[in-house]
């Protein structure tokens, strides 16, 4: 218990040390905490019905990623069994504070009281950053919850520990050993941590943020919870829906303002690598 109270409240707390969080601050003494709480729930489910509408505005370059992402998870999936093999191998040897913190990053309770706590911050010091972090964390979350929860049940997919293979399907099934395909951990943790990785124009805190993202997807492949493809695929997902949303708040919220955190992603394809590269 220590533990996880800890989890969720040294991550916010630690936010609150970063210049780039603490700027862009409004002079909001004029509005109530009750205004400002009805403006973000207006923005944050904005986000949500943008992230969920965009696939029928995507233009080609939308296509192109979609393709990308598609053929690189196609391509991984061939690998599924060797890798999964390989991380489940490595487990004894890793720290069990890493697979802890892992684990809890990825559990829905932990990860929305992080995203709340990071709203909150901003709401009761009206600091806009703040708020907008926040605003992006909870739609970001939630859309990407709804997506994972619907499809690994319509998937069913067979986990590593079912010892069935990475073929095994039993869609629609309410057992937990079907529920593989994508990753609940990997998509919730990622999301947070990329969502707030993108307010940081300093490349060391954006990396640091990402890799912490990526401390639960790796848990999952050494508890042999989850196939590689299954967590490559839930990676994607958060970074498209994150940056669909973020676009539209900063449109919404500071109309004429152009983001200027761009990530650029293409399928690179090598002797012995395949994968997606973000250059930012």
């Amino acid at each position: 218990m220590n533990f996880k109270f800890h989890l969720l409240v040294f991550i916010p707390i630690f936010l609150l040390g970063f210049p780039e969080l603490k700027a862009q601050t409004q002079a909001l003494d004029t509005i109530s905490p009750w205004e400002m709480l009805a403006y973000d729930g207006a923005s944050a489910f904005g986000g949500l019905k943008h992230a969920y509408s965009r696939p029928f505005h995507w233009k080609k370059d939308d296509f192109i990623t979609a393709g990308a992402i598609l053929l690189g998870t196609g391509a991984l999936y061939a690998f599924d069994e060797d890798s999964s093999d390989w991380f489940r191998r490595q487990e004894e040897d890793v720290p069990g504070v890493l697979k802890e913190t892992g684990y809890y990053l990825g559990k829905p309770l932990y990860n929305y009281s992080i995203n709340g706590g990071v709203y909150l911050i901003g709401l009761f010091t009206k600091n806009e950053k703040f708020r907008k972090t926040g605003v992006l964390l909870i739609s970001s979350a939630t859309a990407v919850g709804l997506i994972q929860t619907v499809s690994k049940t319509f998937v069913g997919r067979a986990r590593p520990i079912a010892s069935e293979g990475k073929d095994s399907f039993n869609p629609f099934s309410n057992e937990a050993h079907y529920h593989s395909f994508p990753s609940g951990h990997t998509i919730l943790a990622f999301t947070t941590f990329y969502a707030i990785g993108k307010q940081f124009k300093n490349p060391w805190a954006k990396g640091g943020l990402y890799a912490l993202g990526l401390l639960s997807p790796v848990t999952r492949l050494w508890s042999g919870a989850h196939w590689l493809t299954d967590v490559a695929l839930s990676v994607a997902v958060s970074v498209v829906v994150v940056d669909s949303i973020d676009k539209y708040l900063n449109k919404e919220r500071y109309p004429g303002v152009m983001s200027k955190d761009k990530i650029s992603w293409r399928l690179q394809v090598g002797p012995g690598t395949i994968g997606l590269r973000g250059s930012f």
